[in-house]
């Protein structure tokens, strides 16, 4: 098992938001994203993708509630603040980056986060029937 966080998507989202890289790069990067999945597919790998909507109220809520609790401080900084004014490139990039790499052998779920324990639950249901579903292929 080997699980890719969003990094694997930075070019297209992180790296496009923020300039740090060319265009033509990002939009390259579909479908070497592509290519690149359907790679594992065809070689028999259970690819299972998830993006967790988090709404941009509870975003803020979170926020507030990590810089008001001693031990979660740290997981706070100016550049968090600074991405959050960011919100609607990052969604436009994310409606993107979710159009242009859903595949049928490796799609999507999007799943609603700003209950985390539901998300939790839902992302364990999800993956257990893709695994059955494989498994039975």
């Amino acid at each position: 098992m080997t699980v890719f966080d969003r990094s694997w998507y930075g070019r297209v989202l992180v790296e496009r938001v923020e300039g740090f890289c060319r265009e033509d790069d990002w939009r390259r990067a579909y479908g070497e994203i592509n290519d690149f999945e359907r790679e594992l597919t065809e070689h028999g790998v259970i690819v299972l993708k998830y993006w967790l909507h988090v709404s941009h109220e509870e975003q803020l809520r979170r926020f507030r509630e990590r810089e008001a609790t001693p031990h979660k401080r740290h997981k706070m900084n100016a550049e968090d603040w600074r991405n959050r004014r960011q919100r609607a490139a990052y969604e436009a990039a994310v409606g993107d980056m979710l159009a242009l790499t859903d595949r049928p052998s490796a799609a999507w779920q999007l799943v609603p986060a700003d209950n985390k324990r539901y998300a939790r639950l839902e992302v364990l249901r999800s993956a257990s029937r893709a695994i059955d579903e494989a498994l039975e292929t």
